[in-house]
């Protein structure tokens, strides 16, 4: 690889070993079609097992491979920033190492992207090898998630995209914590269009976003995009203090107008849990906010980076420096 690259291929990864060698594979035989320069740029994001050791080998033999490693585990989402940040291309192409998104559908999205579009993303028409949860749960957080806000992200799509080198250039002004990488492309506009496909089940492993990571990924997602919430708690209240006056009202028309008995115990102790649970919510969404107020104002970098190999840094694996020296 002589030069800049034309293209920039972001594969986050996380304990990945099992799939890494075929991702390896696909994404060189759908980057042979294309033509032209290109890197491969992996991010570990504190993986435990082999694959940034394999990403190493293959960047030894292969100039098109990079490779850079986490310090830690900081999460999915800021492993995509890191490989936007880094990339030298003049387009940038996000796709996960697990397999589910094809990577023979790159050159069709580079052609989108040769007619004049600046962004490319993947829309699901099907999302195969999931549980009838998590294919509900998703599409209910993708609609939750545009009736919220007011940035028109699309629905039914990951971050499986390629974004021209103007638009990478703009999310790195974008410097949140919190991040929600596919809600950030559409908030800085630009001419986007859509791919259709059918999205695969695993190739082998488990999934990196169970049930506590989604949750995280839906609040970051709403939180980042919407003060909508916040408005419904103030409606919330408004709405239960009339119903109290209401009922308040009516009591004490019983009790003026009537010899009928107030009672009402356990309607009473019924009432008092559903305020106070209402109000617990509440207290909770505006934790949701603060907290990340909190997070903003630490200034903390968004990710630290261990080590980096590249063409202009290679290191010769550990298995082949130890056979030189016997």
């Amino acid at each position: 690889m002589a030069g800049t690259p034309r293209y920039s291929i972001v594969i986050p990864m996380y304990n990945e070993e099992e799939v890494i060698e075929e991702t390896y594979r696909r994404l060189k035989m759908a980057m042979s079609t294309v033509g032209e320069s290109y890197e491969l740029l992996f991010v570990n994001d504190g993986s435990r097992d082999r694959c940034a050791e394999m990403i190493r080998e293959y960047a030894f033999w292969d100039s098109n491979v990079r490779l850079l490693e986490f310090s830690r585990n900081f999460g999915h989402q800021v492993a995509v920033t890191a490989g936007m940040d880094h990339a030298a291309g003049d387009a940038v192409i996000l796709i996960d190492a697990d397999l589910q998104d094809p990577p023979e559908l790159i050159p069709s999205m580079i052609a989108k992207w040769k007619e004049g579009y600046d962004v490319v993303y993947a829309k699901r028409l099907r999302r195969k090898g999931e549980t009838w949860f998590k294919r509900a749960t998703a599409s209910a957080f993708y609609r939750v998630l545009r009736a919220c806000t007011d940035t028109p992200i699309p629905v039914d799509t990951g971050d499986f995209r390629l974004m021209d080198r103007k638009v990478v250039a703009e999310m790195s002004r974008l410097t949140e914590k919190n991040r929600f990488v596919r809600g950030l492309v559409s908030w800085v506009g630009f001419q986007q269009t859509a791919i259709e496909y059918e999205r695969d089940e695993r190739l082998a492993g488990e999934t990196k976003y169970p049930l506590r990571k989604m949750i995280k990924l839906c609040l970051d997602g709403i939180t980042s995009f919407s003060a909508k919430p916040l408005k419904l708690a103030g409606y919330a209240g408004a709405l239960l203090s009339a119903a109290g006056f209401v009922y308040l009202a009516y009591i004490l028309c019983l009790a003026m107008f009537t010899d009928r008995a107030v009672k009402g115990w356990t309607s009473l102790m019924g009432i008092t849990l559903l305020l106070d649970g209402v109000i617990l919510l509440m207290i909770g969404i505006l934790g949701e906010y603060v907290g990340r107020i909190y997070e903003e104002s630490k200034n903390r970098p968004l990710y630290i980076l261990k080590d980096s190999v590249s063409q202009e840094k290679k290191q010769e694996p550990v298995r082949y420096r130890a056979a030189e020296n016997q």
